[in-house]
């Protein structure tokens, strides 16, 4: 079995996760089976708990394992599928090393960052490999070269490729070369003193990953390559992409990088066909159709924070041969400036999932909007249920409908705490989670979009349906198209008669691929499309 070890320098967002992702997709299409791995230092167990302002969003695995949204991208470029296994942070060492020594395990030794921590973290690669039977375990190590609570997760892999030995081993160090405007120049100096930093801790990258916005010329690679001891050859340019991040594994085939890898691993094997992902790429940079598709949510300022979402409805663009224009919307601007002002002009609005009180009222605004001007409406998790509070509110004339998560006293709780919450008291790990199988009813859009009656999508969330509203709900004309197999959890809900209003409790963003857009995103572009040709609201 061969390992590629992933690092970076100089900042951080420089995009390793993508760099692994990317190689993963030439690898595999050059016949290998991969398994991707993520090491974060921080010291949370897990992200879960953590705001989407401080990390981005939470990629949530089949088995119920919050993770790092760096997830999203292995699961969206390869073929490998993800479980808790292939997210290891700090705390999750600690807390498995604490608890040996609390058990009694390392037997009165002296418990020490060196070798306990390091064996920890060494051993999650192991079980990795054994589980996954994947021909390549690639693992990217979080954070900057430097940080010091970085130092254990790279000494660890330092004594793994010791262990492993020569040939079976591949170090590869993403970086980032600045250009300075005043002096019209690259320069390879925060380069070299990252590659001394892991030099100090015993690691000599064999390949160079390089940021950069102009193009590396012969002189700045041959720079590259003496102060860091790299072939010139292993020097690799990967400028800014024009279009999409889906570019990437084509630039980094066009630089040989998945070549050099394979020959530092000593594997043989053809070059890799990417025909279908030069097609994914036409479809993004020359579509034949276009819409504009708004997101309105709580988290809007950051970019990270509905990555998943953001991704999935450019993959429905790619299913319809259709560019998506993403046009991001502040819950809280529809609350000061109203609905007609901020989403007049969409082809079609989208509610991702959130937390919090803040920006509600403004969400209830839009999907009303949504479903008296007949623009094609998606809600996710917090979407669906805004969807219901919206249709108690303005359809059943029920003026106090609510969440209990927003006004835990109303009377009309249309969406209240699931049961087996009831008693829940700790926050990391809790919620509903993980893939959970939905029943899907016979003629329904829902059915119709999935081509089948069963899903099986993943969750994140501790409210639901209230069952007590189910009736009358039915009888003012929503449809409850998705149930659980017991039939007690509404899953999906849909409203015949509009061009397309459908939300789900699941989040199917976590289960679409460019080359493979869920049905439900792809139904929703196609929807949007239509409104385009007809006029948008």
């Amino acid at each position: 079995m061969k390992f590629i070890f992933i690092t970076g320098g100089v900042i951080s967002s420089l995009g390793k996760g993508l760099t692994a992702a990317a190689l993963g997709t030439l690898l595999e299409n050059r016949g290998h089976k991969v398994a991707i791995q993520k090491f974060d230092p921080y010291l949370n167990v897990d992200p879960g708990t953590m705001s989407p302002y401080q990390h981005g969003e939470v990629y949530v695995l089949d088995d119920g394992a919050e993770t790092d949204l760096d997830l999203g991208h292995y699961e969206r470029f390869t073929n490998t599928k993800l479980s808790r296994l292939n997210s290891l942070t700090s705390g999750q060492v600690y807390q498995t090393v604490l608890n040996n020594e609390r058990e009694g395990v390392y037997l009165g030794k002296t418990v020490q960052v060196i070798p306990h921590v390091t064996d920890e973290i060494k051993r999650r690669i192991h079980v990795l490999a054994a589980e996954s039977r994947a021909d390549i375990v690639i693992t990217e190590v979080g954070g900057t070269t430097g940080d010091i609570e970085g130092l254990p997760f790279l000494e660890a892999i330092r004594e793994f490729a010791l262990e492993a030995g020569v040939g079976n081993t591949c170090f590869i160090h993403v970086t980032y070369v600045p250009y300075i405007k005043a002096a019209g120049e690259l320069k390879t100096k925060p380069t070299q003193q990252s590659v001394a930093k892991l030099r100090e801790i015993g690691l000599s990258p064999q390949l160079m990953v390089c940021r950069c916005e102009k193009p590396l010329d012969k002189e700045l690679r041959q720079k590259i390559s003496l102060f860091c001891s790299v072939p010139v050859e292993a020097v690799i340019e990967v400028k800014d992409v024009d279009h999409s991040i889906y570019e990437l594994p084509l630039v980094l085939q066009r630089e040989q990088a998945d070549e050099l890898v394979c020959r530092v691993l000593h594997l043989d094997g053809p070059p890799a066909k990417m025909g279908h992902w030069q097609e994914i790429i036409r479809k993004l940079i020359a579509p034949q159709f276009r819409v504009r598709i708004g997101v309105v949510g709580k988290y809007i300022g950051l970019q990270d924070a509905y990555k998943s979402v953001y991704e999935a409805l450019i993959h429905g663009g790619i299913g319809n041969d259709c560019g998506v224009e993403i046009v991001r919307i502040d819950a809280e601007e529809i609350e000061k400036e109203g609905p007609e002002k901020k989403l007049g002009g969409l082809h079609g609005i989208c509610i991702p999932g959130g937390f919090g009180e803040r920006g509600i009222e403004g969400l209830i605004k839009t999907a009303q909007f949504a479903r008296e001007n007949k623009v094609p409406y998606f809600g996710l998790c917090l979407g669906m249920q805004i969807a219901t509070i919206e249709f108690a509110r303005h359809v059943l004339k029920m003026e106090k409908a609510h969440s209990t998560e927003f006004h835990p006293e109303t009377t009309q709780a249309v969406i209240a705490l699931l049961d087996a919450q009831r008693k829940v008291t700790k926050k990391g790990g809790t919620m509903r989670l993980g893939a959970q199988p939905c029943q899907l009813q016979v003629g329904s859009l829902a059915a119709k979009l999935y081509g089948a009656f069963m899903a099986n999508e993943r969750h994140r969330h501790r409210f639901e349906f209230n069952n007590a509203f189910r009736e009358k709900f039915e009888k003012g004309g929503l449809v409850f198209s998705g149930l659980s197999p017991d039939g007690k959890l509404v899953e999906v809900i849909e409203l015949p008669g509009h061009p397309f209003y459908l939300a789900s409790q699941f989040h199917p963003e976590f289960l679409s691929k460019p080359h493979q857009p869920h049905p439900l995103f792809k139904g929703f572009i196609a929807a949007a499309l239509q409104q385009s040709r007809v006029g948008p609201a």
